[in-house]
């Protein structure tokens, strides 16, 4: 607030010279003004008799010196109990201070100002007259003399305490003895203790408040033991870092000594000089490009000039233990047999063809070209679908080594770029971490969960991959530890992802998005029956005469107990039931062998999802739609219900801006043709609607609901039920057009996984719909539409 008093100086009044050794107390006045403005110091605390410097670093400060001069000269020096309280009230300040006298005004070179004080009496606060600039009427406070033996005795133990601290500590001039030994009255020793060697605030204000003299003694000399065992210890620390660092300096003569011994004796080379020649010979076998040549040499004799004592040889050692050993010429062939490759992609992966021809023109491009750079993919699809394995399984098609590295959650921009040599333990980056693991310059590294990157103040590491992916770029990566530039155009990058939005805008520009929806119920069970069965029983150490899966029971998995986008749950459920057989052949039971459906139920337990879903669907108001989530398509059922009211609309099941929108969007609908689908209006307006979206729990939201929400308030008001093998879904217009919307594929595999027969689109999605395989819509009746009418005829009409 009013100071930075420069604690680290004399606070003064009683001086110390460094020429002369002695000083004197300051004479001070018994006239005090009663009438006083206050300055509060901040991590300061006055003392009488002494001389203290105040800088004036706020405009409050310097108008209350100001109008301080302009009175009687006086202020009353009070210290904060908070130094961090910019403005602070009566209560904010300890109850005892300093009167003190203003001596002298400074203006600094800083544009600051400074006041020199001189501390006159003890005082405290009678009364408050101004809050505003803090003015007070004071009450001096009068020491009690100290009597007796007992303060005499503490004086002189005081005495004796200042000058071991003197001479132990390195922060004292050896002139303080002097003026400690002239000064003779107990109060002023004890202020002169607590103004220069005490460093704790709460400390020195305990002294200020003791009027006791003889309490005041004793409270200095409790305070400066405890500062006198910090300074011993100290000294102890010091000696001890002397003792280690002389016995350095020897071991290191003796080793010089030892060295020249033993090249006058022709013995072999010392440790040191094994370590450069190894070195030499890794820089003649990397290979390095000019750059990293030149780098190389300088740290080489750098490193020949660096004691090995030196924590900096270390540093210099690791460098080019890390420069040396990364593949800088280093690559493997890749596979030009496209039919091999094909061959292998079929091998580990069951479908995905469009991914398979994506894949195997890359490699025919390498093929008819192989110095071209080509692109970065990113595989972008719902959890258990396969983007990690198919990861490895193009490497291996390709016969380049195969290096993995999560980004999910990582927020240091240094785990991409490395850290500098300046910091302690630094390393290189991911990045060159997986190229030194691989040992080649073309390996496929894959950056696994790219969407779920975070960012803090350590830096964005989204941010940092844009040099990575950018083919223009990555022929000069330079790592902030490394800081020699590495040629990354050979590596094929994949990146994998469960949500594109999520991943910055600049970085999606970069990558070629492959999207891998869910499977449909055919390709699971070939999955099962071709990679997760045989995987989980050589796991849990089991044959087919212990455990073997029919078709009808992995269906019955796949419908009844998994409900998924992938097959990672439907391999959960696969293991649970070879825990079960494995330990029944552990335990010599009678392994299930053949597992019967029947006995799927009691093996893997209840179903969570029932086949039986009409029940739903039986009641007007309740409508199946279709949505779009990070783990594939689902249904969602959409519930209305109509009350007593005034025509007010109420959400409920976690709904967001947009959906919310949509609902007012159908109501509104509703109300403005009504005739026209054979609604009474009144009913719109003498009663409430509420529309729920079970599933509560989980955030809802998006534009696509908009025809299935008019027409459960359509089956509501009409009392006509909708059918219960349809879905729809599509985005409503105020004017009943019907927009189209995204994830077509994930909601019409969610339809034919629920059984469906028929579903809704909006007409513009025909489009999407001819991109898909046929086999995706063959058992599926699809009804495209362009108004809301379309819509009322198909299903009331």
């Amino acid at each position: 607030m009013a100071e930075r008093t420069k604690e680290d100086q004399a606070p003064a009044g009683i001086v110390v010279t460094t020429e002369s050794g002695a000083a004197g107390a300051v004479v001070v006045s018994d006239s005090v003004p009663e009438t006083l403005f206050i300055l509060p110091l901040r991590r300061a605390v006055p003392f009488p008799n002494l001389m203290m410097p105040i800088l004036l670093d706020t405009p409050r400060a310097k108008e209350i010196v100001a109008k301080a001069e302009a009175g009687n000269g006086h202020l009353l020096l009070l210290a904060q109990r908070d130094p961090d309280q910019e403005t602070p009230a009566p209560a904010d300040f300890h109850q005892v201070g300093v009167v003190a006298r203003i001596l002298k005004t400074l203006k600094l070179p800083d544009g600051n100002s400074s006041v020199m004080c001189q501390g006159l009496r003890r005082a405290s606060v009678a009364r408050y007259l101004r809050r505003k600039l803090l003015v007070v009427r004071a009450k001096v406070l009068v020491d009690v003399p100290a009597k007796g033996k007992r303060a005499q005795a503490a004086f002189r133990e005081l005495q004796r305490s200042l000058t071991k601290v003197v001479e132990v500590s390195d922060s004292y001039d050896k002139d303080f003895n002097t003026v400690v030994l002239n000064i003779d009255q107990p109060e002023q020793l004890a202020d002169f203790t607590g103004s220069y060697f005490l460093k704790d605030s709460e400390q020195r204000q305990k002294i200020l408040d003791c009027l006791d003299v003889g309490r005041r003694v004793e409270l200095a000399l409790e305070f400066l033991l405890a500062e006198l065992e910090l300074a011993e210890l100290g000294q102890r620390i010091q000696e001890e870092i002397r003792a280690k660092a002389e016995s350095a300096q020897k071991e290191y003569f003796l080793r010089e000594q030892l060295k020249i011994i033993r090249r006058e004796l022709g013995e072999e080379q010392d440790a040191r000089e094994a370590e450069i020649a190894r070195l030499e010979q890794a820089i003649d076998d990397a290979d390095l490009p000019e750059a990293a040549e030149v780098r190389a040499a300088e740290e080489l004799n750098r490193l020949r000039t660096t004691p090995v004592e030196s924590g900096e040889y270390s540093v210099v050692r690791n460098y080019l233990d890390w420069l040396t050993s990364l593949p800088w010429s280093i690559s493997t062939r890749d596979r030009q047999d496209l039919h091999a490759a094909r061959q292998v992609l079929d091998e580990d992966h069951y479908g995905l063809d469009e991914v398979k021809d994506r894949i195997l023109e890359f490699l025919a491009v390498r093929k008819l070209k192989p110095e071209q750079s080509g692109s970065i993919l990113c595989f972008s699809g719902p959890p258990g679908v396969g983007k990690t394995s198919l990861g490895k399984t193009i490497a291996r098609a390709m016969h380049r080594q195969f290096w993995r590295f999560s980004l999910g959650g990582m927020r240091d921009e240094a785990e991409i770029k490395g850290h500098r040599r300046t910091y302690i333990g630094a390393m290189p980056g991911r990045i060159l971490q997986g190229l030194k693991a691989c040992g080649s310059n073309n390996p496929v590294l894959m950056l696994d969960e790219i969407d779920k990157l975070g960012a803090d103040f350590r830096g964005d590491p989204a941010s940092a991959l844009l040099e990575v992916l950018d083919p223009e770029q990555n022929a000069a990566f330079l790592d902030h530890y490394l800081d020699v530039p590495f040629d990354l155009s050979r590596v094929m990058f994949i990146a994998t992802a469960n949500t594109l939005p999520q991943i910055p805008e600049p970085l999606r520009d970069r990558m070629e998005v492959i999207e891998i929806p869910g499977y449909l119920e055919e390709e699971k069970v070939q999955i099962a029956k071709r990679h997760l069965v045989p995987r989980q029983l050589d796991r849990h150490g089991l044959q087919t005469r212990h455990l073997a899966f029919s078709e009808a029971v992995l269906r019955r998995l796949i419908r009844e107990h998994t409900r998924e986008a992938g097959v990672r749950g439907l391999e959960k459920a696969i293991n649970k039931v070879c825990r079960k057989a494995a330990a029944a052949v552990a335990s010599r039971r009678k392994p299930p062998g053949r597992l019967r459906l029947e006995d799927l139920d009691r093996v893997v337990g209840a179903p969570p999802f029932g086949e039986d879903r009409d029940r739903k669907v039986r009641v007007p108001g309740v409508v199946q739609g279709l949505s779009w989530t990070p783990h594939g398509g689902d249904v969602l059922f959409i519930e209305a219900a109509a009350l007593p009211g005034k025509g007010n609309l109420v959400l409920t099941g976690s709904l967001g801006d947009v959906m919310t929108e949509s609902c007012r969007i159908a109501l509104s609908y509703l109300r403005s043709h009504a005739g026209d689908y054979g609604i009474d209006p009144e009913r719109l307006g003498d009663r409430d609607f509420h529309v729920h979206f079970p599933a509560g729990a989980i955030p809802k939201d998006g534009p696509s609901a908009g025809i299935t929400i008019a027409v459960a308030l359509v089956s509501l008001l009409r009392g006509q039920r909708c059918p219960p093998d349809l879905a729809m879904t599509g985005e409503l217009t105020l004017v009943g057009e019907v927009l189209p919307i995204g994830g077509v594929r994930e909601k019409v595999l969610a339809a034919q996984r629920e059984g469906l027969r028929r579903v809704l689109l909006p007409a513009a999605n025909e489009r999407d719909i001819l991109e898909l395989k046929p086999e995706l819509v063959t058992r599926l009746e699809l009804h495209y539409v362009e108004q809301f009418s379309d819509v009322f005829e198909i299903i009331f009409g």
